[in-house]
C-alpha cells in the first residue's frame, strides 16, 4: 500500500509549469508570405554557322517510322 500512496503523491505534485518565464511569448504578426523569383528569358540569337544537319538523319526517322508500323501490323 505504500507504493501506491508514493505514486499517487507524485502525481499530485507534477504538473505543468504556470509560471510567466516558462510560457512561449505570443506571436504578433504572421511574417509575410514567400515571393517567387522572377523568370528571366534570355533569347538566344541563332548560331552563327547554322544548325548541324546530318544527311541521314532523314534515313534515321525513315527507318522508326518503318518499324513502328510493323509494330502495328503484328498485333
Amino acid at each position: 500500500m505504500e507504493v501506491d500512496e508514493r505514486v499517487g503523491a507524485v502525481e499530485e505534485s507534477c504538473g505543468t509549469p504556470r509560471h510567466s518565464g516558462c510560457r512561449l511569448p505570443a506571436a504578433f504578426a504572421c511574417p509575410p508570405a514567400p515571393k517567387k523569383k522572377p523568370v528571366y528569358f534570355k533569347q538566344q540569337a541563332p548560331p552563327k554557322n547554322g544548325y548541324f544537319q546530318p544527311p541521314d538523319l532523314e534515313a534515321l526517322f525513315a527507318m522508326v517510322s518503318d518499324e513502328g508500323s510493323l509494330c502495328l501490323r503484328s498485333r
